[in-house]
């Protein structure tokens, strides 16, 4: 039986009694972000937390879905900033994560967001998924220069969003710029320092440095890679901006990719810090879970978890032991 009073107690003490490798990257972070890192180090290896993600126009819907089936929530709540900027959905999310921070959940954020070549509102096929020249984005990542300024006007009503939640003492598992190794995205497939490495760090550096966000975990999420012709996802390492900029590595797992060599793949390149299923499609069975033990969530993403996971599946990843709901984990708020 999972010992639910262990966990919440743990979840009580000082972060400085956990055995731990890594602090936050972010030396100012802040109690709370310092207090989940810490409960995350104290799990890795022995528990999976649960985690589920929905659209941020209908936020519990789907983690709603977990419960009808499984009779327990997900002990992780995601959504995404994606908006079209007319329709804004921002302050709707706010409002939602502290609701979600004081009910006891864990919360991961994500951004797909539009390029900055464009106005709002941001298509999906035209923009979040168009391309950028090799002109456009030497000068996207050029301080100074017309589109790193329009880039960072976007970047900025993010950090206005991301303020609130850090005032109101609310740590998030930021996760910027997710599947950077696939070939889908605007940012995506941009290898070596000039490429994702430096937009991510020009990110970290204007919200940790200039808007003081000390309540974010850097949570860097690439896709499994694979080689399938037209819909590429390249190594890793190519992509990572490093162990300074980054709380925890992640992999977007879809299709059962869950192939043991790029876990290994992960691991190496963690090199001892915090790794996650930062989406998934397919939950991942027994045989899987148990030759990939360091897993310290997944997140099945939106309707996934109902179009492309039978229920038996969902009740089985569920019941396991090492798998931990939103009953068995008690974050405390402040």
């Amino acid at each position: 039986m999972k010992n639910i009073f262990r966990i919440a107690l743990l979840l009580l003490i000082s972060p400085s009694l956990f055995s731990q490798s890594f602090k936050p990257v972010n030396k100012n972070a802040s109690p709370e972000a310092k207090r989940l890192l810490s409960y995350l180090y104290s799990i890795n290896g022995k528990h999976m937390l649960s985690g589920q993600h929905n659209m941020n126009e209908d936020m519990n819907r789907w983690s709603d879905t977990v419960k009808s089936i499984t009779g327990k929530y997900p002990a992780v709540w995601g959504t995404d900033f994606i908006w079209d900027w007319k329709k804004d959905n921002g302050q709707a999310i706010v409002d939602e994560c502290i609701k979600k921070n004081k009910e006891g959940y864990l919360i991961t954020l994500m951004w797909h967001q539009g390029r900055p070549t464009d106005e709002p509102p941001f298509g999906w096929k035209e923009s979040i998924q168009g391309k950028l020249t090799d002109a456009q984005w030497n000068e996207l990542v050029t301080p100074g220069t017309a589109l790193y300024k329009r880039w960072l006007a976007q970047i900025d009503v993010v950090a206005g969003y991301l303020k609130q939640l850090e005032e109101a003492h609310v740590p998030i598992l930021w996760r910027p710029y997710h599947e950077m190794n696939g070939i889908w995205f605007w940012w995506g497939n941009r290898k070596g320092k000039e490429g994702i490495a430096k937009l991510w760090k020009m990110m970290y550096d204007r919200y940790v440095n200039h808007f003081h966000l000390n309540n974010l975990l850097w949570v860097w999420g690439a896709n499994g890679p694979r080689d399938i012709p037209g819909d590429e996802a390249y190594p890793y390492k190519d992509f990572y901006p490093g162990n300074n900029y980054v709380d925890v590595l992640g992999s977007d797992v879809y299709h059962m990719d869950y192939e043991q060599k790029d876990y290994q793949e992960l691991l190496d390149l963690a090199k001892g810090k915090i790794i996650a299923l930062t989406e998934c499609g397919e939950l991942p069975n027994d045989l899987i879970l148990n030759a990939q033990p360091k897993w310290a969530w997944f997140l099945v993403w939106a309707d996934w978890v109902s179009t492309h996971n039978s229920k038996e599946q969902v009740k089985t990843v569920y019941n396991r032991e090492q798998t931990l709901t939103h009953d068995e984990v008690v974050l405390p708020a402040h």
